[in-house]
């Protein structure tokens, strides 16, 4: 790992020690190109990239259909089966919870003020599926979807190389109670689903992480005419795992690795007080990648880690509100004191008992998560998501006579006359 001394470190170093493996990519060229494509050529230019980079495209469409659907979900290990229900019921607890309530305030005599919230219509889920299948990312979609009361669900998975997509994907949609998935992925599916073209339904917001085009499609497509929204911006996995010399440096280093697994895209940070324990964890970073099936993957991603050494706590909670990490790991002897004082990360995992993959797979919270710094503005995939509000307003001649005079003064001190009469006639009429 590249070792850096933080307090050695001016502003511009170290803005270029936090920066992201996916920072220098071509992501939002390529998907721009896409994004255009499909929206001038439809269906044609689905077709073309599906065929080149999945080789993948029936011509009877990309939808899965149920009895596939079904097959898979029959197929299904009754073991893997419980798990996925088992971790369904325990981020379904955790997001029951959420959700935004009724508020309905009196704010002047006579003036009543609302606000109500429903569900979007349509909800479109990117399940990664490229190198991993991520069945678990399905269930931290789908389960907040349905808390909200969402109608309509589509599910987008890139296919398997010309096989379709990984059964144990359609056996957790079966599971779920999903049934309208397609064999779609990449920046195509996202333009196919946030467009509506390929016999997609065109969603109104789309959710879920993704690679760096994945990214950029969403954050693309926002920001387009008629596009879909986004739910927040999801690229490329990472984690900062900050240890104190009392850490155990094997759970450091399999904490580290289970994020450099993901992608040769991803990236790792460690935070440690001692050059020392940094050269402990990583001779454990070679014990377990000896035992690992990806560990090709784990080494491209390593080569973007970094380790900051720091010379106490204040440093420690500088680097990691600086980096604003997707994932924090806090390994220190008072890791809930270390985090109260922690102002950006997407989600923060406690002490030697809690490795981020229990986050990632079951313990409830969503692992759906802001990534690349963007912790300092978004959260990560909640049912409030799913959610719209709507804000009502009812007065009756008693709020027209009390809040007239303070309409019409501001609408004249903006030079609005229409605004101010508005008010006024209403005003006059009540008194």
């Amino acid at each position: 790992m590249a070792r850096y001394q933080w307090n050695e470190l001016d502003a511009a170093a170290r803005a270029a020690v936090m920066a992201r493996p996916s920072d220098a990519s071509d992501a939002m060229e390529v998907a721009r190109a896409i994004l255009a494509d499909v929206r001038e050529r439809g269906e044609a230019a689905v077709r073309d990239y599906a065929l080149r980079l999945d080789q993948w495209a029936p011509e009877n469409g990309f939808r899965v259909s149920k009895d596939e659907l079904e097959a898979a979900s029959s197929q299904l290990a009754a073991d893997d089966r419980g798990a996925i229900l088992a971790a369904a019921d325990a981020v379904r607890a955790f997001h029951a919870e959420q959700g935004y309530r009724p508020v309905s305030v009196e704010t002047w005599p006579g003036v009543r003020a609302e606000r109500r919230a429903g569900p979007i219509d349509v909800a479109g889920l990117y399940v990664p599926a490229g190198t991993a299948p991520l069945v678990s990312t399905l269930i931290m979609l789908a389960v907040p979807a349905q808390i909200a009361g969402v109608k309509r669900i589509a599910v987008i998975a890139p296919p398997r190389k010309g096989e379709g997509v990984e059964p144990a994907i359609l056996a957790a949609a079966h599971l779920l109670g999903l049934d309208e998935v397609y064999a779609l992925g990449g920046a195509h599916g996202v333009a196919a689903l946030g467009y509506g073209a390929a016999g997609l339904p065109k969603a109104d917001r789309i959710y879920g992480p993704g690679n760096a085009y994945v990214a950029a499609a969403k954050a693309l497509l926002a920001q387009s005419p008629g596009g879909a929204a986004a739910d927040l911006p999801a690229g490329p996995s990472e984690v900062m795992v900050v240890a104190d010399d009392s850490a155990d440096p094997s759970l450091t280093a399999i904490d580290l690795l289970s994020q450099a697994e993901h992608d040769v895209m991803a990236q790792v940070v460690l935070v440690a007080w001692s050059d020392d324990f940094v050269t402990r964890v990583e001779a454990a970073i070679a014990d377990w990648l000896a035992r690992l099936p990806r560990a090709d993957v784990a080494r491209a991603a390593l080569k973007n880690s970094r380790a900051l050494i720091v010379a106490d706590e204040a440093e420690a909670l500088e680097a990691v509100n600086a980096y604003a990490s997707e994932h924090l790991i806090v390994q220190t002897a008072d890791p809930r004191g270390f985090a109260e004082k922690v102002r950006h990360a997407g989600s923060i995992f406690l002490g030697p008992w809690t490795p981020e993959a229990a986050g990632d797979y079951a313990a409830g919270p969503n692992h759906a998560l802001p990534t690349a710094g963007a912790a300092r503005a978004y959260g990560g995939v909640s049912v409030e998501m799913f959610q719209k509000t709507t804000t009502i307003l009812e007065m009756n001649a008693q709020g027209a006579k009390a809040l007239g005079p303070v309409v019409e003064r501001l609408a004249a001190l903006e030079g609005l006359d229409a605004h101010r009469l508005a008010m006024a006639v209403r005003r006059e009429k009540a008194s």
